[in-house]
């Protein structure tokens, strides 16, 4: 019988090799050797992923520097990990944007754990990057990209086992991450299909007045998928 859904996600993590052929200038995150992230990531992922239930798998793009590049939990800064999430931690106690809109969402579903027994939240890199001090994303380079999309593939391979919904997949970005991932998910067919929803980032960034209706918009999506006989 394979492990709970959380152990098979921290074994995973855990087990990553940041030697990743990244280009000159760019540097890889790797908090997982962090003993306060790992930590953190162990009473998350076996506090609401101890069970082998299936999930619907959201894909970000990577984790940036005070995400999780950080706490080592997708969209989740120190203060929500502390406050939401009641996980006591020693990070900065700096919030992060993304991470702000998505607990939005959490609790508009119906809290943490209503929406995790459902969904899991990853990204295509699980490795996160850095250029002169500045979050980098994989596809911000040509050359990164192409270097690390083997790396990104067989990543979504392994993290499917834990046990995926393969009718469909969220992607998080409606721009270059959503393009990249139609394009892999077409040559390796890891989803039937693959929904994209706009970046918490953009959302707080450039229509935050109207976050409400960002949110509104996520959870359409997330109960269609979760209830799929209503639509």
């Amino acid at each position: 019988m394979p492990a709970v859904f959380g152990k098979q996600v921290l074994d995973f993590h855990f087990g990553l090799n940041p030697d990743l052929p990244v280009p000159a200038g760019v540097e890889v995150l790797f908090p997982y050797q962090n003993k306060m992230t790992r930590s953190v990531m162990e009473q998350f992922f076996m506090k609401y992923f101890n069970d082998r239930e299936p999930r619907t798998f959201l894909f970000g793009i990577n984790p940036g520097r005070f995400g999780a590049g950080v706490t080592g939990v997708p969209f989740t800064d120190p203060l929500r990990l502390k406050e939401v999430l009641k996980i006591e931690n020693d990070f900065h106690p700096k919030p992060e944007l993304s991470s702000v809109f998505i607990f939005q969402i959490l609790e508009a579903f119906g809290g943490v754990e209503a929406f995790y027994k459902h969904f899991y939240i990853t990204s295509l890199s699980p490795l996160g990057f850095v250029k002169d001090g500045k979050n980098y994303n994989y596809y911000d380079d040509r050359a990164l990209e192409k270097s690390v999309t083997p790396f990104i593939v067989q990543s979504i391979r392994r993290q499917m086992d834990f046990g995926a919904n393969r009718e469909a997949a969220i992607c998080i970005g409606e721009g270059q991450n959503f393009r990249f991932f139609e394009k892999i998910n077409l040559e390796n067919c890891f989803f039937k299909k693959i929904i994209p929803l706009p970046h918490p980032r953009w959302v707080m960034q450039y229509r935050r007045k109207k976050a409400d209706e960002f949110v509104e918009k996520y959870l359409a999506v997330l109960r269609q998928i979760k209830n799929p006989r209503t639509g």
